[in-house]
């Protein structure tokens, strides 16, 4: 039998070694340092600034094994340093229902003026320093997106386990939906909803 004093000393390595362990993958914790704050700055521009009372996303968006960021800001003008910070803008809400192009898209007004403004920055993480890394993989703007809250989720899409930025939406009907990377681009997939 392990006596009272073993015990505790497991217990307390226990709680030192989980304290001591990076965040896990998928994590919807944490919040921005000035650090992070000047990151974003720096790679999306000028255009964009965080918003609070939403979630910081962490998660494998890409399935490449490294660790991507997504967060919520909000940007005047979202293509406006596009091509100087190598990011894409898309829109994969308004490309699911047939209009996808975001310089006819982005001209578009919120149905919410409170969102107004609102996208989703996103991160694809290289290397070890992953999505802090100088250069990241690629970046991209998603505007358009009709949610109220965000988190990361893992989904099922033609038979694979993925990890997506999952949404519940503004509007009428308490709608969810996530957008899923494919290689390629984000592509909007909704989940269900609930009529009010």
């Amino acid at each position: 039998m392990w006596s009272h004093r073993a015990v505790l000393i497991v217990a307390i390595s226990l709680l030192f070694w989980a304290l001591s362990c990076p965040a896990q993958q998928g994590s919807t914790k944490g919040e921005f340092t000035p650090l992070d704050s000047d990151c974003i700055q720096k790679q999306f521009g000028s255009e964009f600034t965080r918003v609070t009372g939403y979630p910081t996303l962490t998660g494998d968006f890409d399935n490449d094994g490294v660790e991507d960021l997504a967060v919520v800001a909000r940007g005047k003008n979202p293509l406006i340093d596009a091509d100087e910070h190598h990011f894409r803008v898309l829109d994969p809400y308004d490309e699911f229902f047939g209009v996808g192009d975001p310089k006819i898209t982005s001209q578009f007004g919120a149905i919410d003026p409170e969102h107004k403004g609102l996208v989703l920055l996103i991160i694809h993480g290289a290397g070890a320093d992953a999505w802090r890394a100088e250069t990241p993989k690629a970046k991209f703007v998603i505007i358009n997106l009709p949610f109220k809250q965000v988190a990361v989720k893992h989904v099922q899409i033609k038979k694979k386990l993925v990890t997506a930025i999952y949404s519940e939406e503004t509007g009428a009907a308490e709608s969810t939906s996530v957008i899923v990377f494919d290689g390629k681009k984000y592509k909007y997939q909704p989940m269900g909803s609930n009529l009010n």
